[in-house]
């Protein structure tokens, strides 16, 4: 197997930093980034003193300039990005009367924006190399209606369409674009209180990182589009 550098967003918690590890362990080289800088070294030194290859950048994705300086610093160090993996991503559960102005700009912003910003980090080199693997991480709420989360649902279901409209856009440059939607994942984005009281009829961070690594295994004329993964009991 060709070693493949993967750069996931979100990774210092949750879903995104069981993707890093089961990439590591797949023996590819994970860049891992988010905003907290603590959280991220730790996940790198895991990674590192099991005698594997990663890298920790601190990075918004809702700022243009520091997804701009995160790929920079990728591709300086390891002269490519073979696949982007945009996992990060903020939430609210609040009734549209009841969520603010900044806190629905913020997360449009860092889950939809920051999805937009972090492909055109990555896009143009992708083409000129003719491939690539771009895997979203979604989320059910892109098309399945849940009170309170007008905020978050209106985020994925931009992201999904930006997904599918990238997909058509990039089929001729051998550049393959997935998209998974979770349901219910047990991760910090939910409160405490909700975590224990769904606990068990959550899937876990991990059963989302293995299957964004049977994406990417997939023979090279093989594209898997779209997986939707929901508890065996259903939404919550």
């Amino acid at each position: 197997m060709q070693q493949k550098v993967i750069w996931v967003t979100g990774a210092s918690t949750g879903i995104g930093k069981e993707i890093a590890t089961a990439f590591s362990k797949a023996g590819h080289i994970v860049v891992i980034s988010a905003r907290r800088k603590s959280r991220l070294a730790a996940i790198a030194s895991e990674i590192k003193f099991a005698g594997r290859e990663a890298s920790a950048f601190v990075c918004n994705v809702a700022s243009e300039r520091s997804v701009h300086s995160t790929a920079k610093r990728i591709r300086e160090k390891y002269g490519k990005i073979d696949a982007l993996i945009n996992n990060a991503g903020v939430t609210i559960f609040k009734s549209i009367l009841e969520t603010k102005i900044p806190d629905f700009d913020n997360v449009v912003n860092t889950n939809l924006r920051g999805t937009f910003l972090c492909i055109k980090a990555v896009l143009p080199f992708m083409i000129k190399n003719k491939k690539g693997h771009i895997i979203n991480i979604i989320s059910v709420s892109a098309n399945t209606v849940f009170e309170e989360g007008a905020a978050y649902s209106a985020s994925k279901a931009g992201t999904l369409a930006l997904t599918n409209v990238l997909r058509k856009e990039v089929r001729r440059f051998n550049i393959k674009v997935s998209s998974i939607l979770p349901g219910a994942v047990e991760t910090p984005m939910w409160d405490s209180k909700s975590r224990q009281k769904y606990h068990s009829k959550m899937m876990s961070p991990a059963d989302i990182a293995q299957i964004a690594l049977n994406i990417f295994n997939q023979p090279k004329k093989v594209l898997i589009e779209d997986i939707v993964v929901r508890p065996i009991k259903g939404d919550i």
